[in-house]
């Protein structure tokens, strides 16, 4: 049995991340078409599932490979931005974070200086903020 499968998947492109998160995504929306049943859940989870095994069954394994660089290029893009907020969240006593007025470059300066002249280290930009 596990030959004939083996044989079967053979040339096709099989699950990515792109996969499991559609998966994932038709799981939560049938556990919650489950609680409220709102028929548009269940069209949600039916088109998660029909996209999985579309995707998964393929045998044009550039395109799924290119969609799901696009996903994990989208991906890192939310985790970086989540990363970077959490590391302003937790710097927030020590330092304040201002956005240079002409190039918008973060730029972090200590608390409690008073009023200073910051110097955006990117176009070297002056301008005066409070801290």
């Amino acid at each position: 049995m596990k030959e004939k499968i083996r044989q079967f998947m053979a040339g096709r492109y099989g699950t990515d991340q792109l996969g499991r998160c559609t998966m994932a995504v038709g799981v939560i929306s049938f556990i919650l078409y489950m609680i409220t049943k709102l028929s548009l859940l269940y069209l949600v989870t039916l088109a998660c599932l029909i996209l999985y095994y579309y995707r998964s069954m393929s045998r044009d394994c550039s395109k799924r490979y290119d969609e799901n660089l696009k996903f994990l290029h989208f991906q890192n893009k939310i985790t970086n931005r989540l990363q970077l907020e959490k590391l302003h969240w937790s710097q927030r006593k020590t330092h304040r974070f201002y956005s240079c007025p002409s190039c918008k470059q973060k730029i972090r300066v200590p608390r409690g200086r008073g009023k200073i002249s910051i110097t955006c280290p990117r176009c070297h930009a002056e301008f005066i903020r409070k801290t």
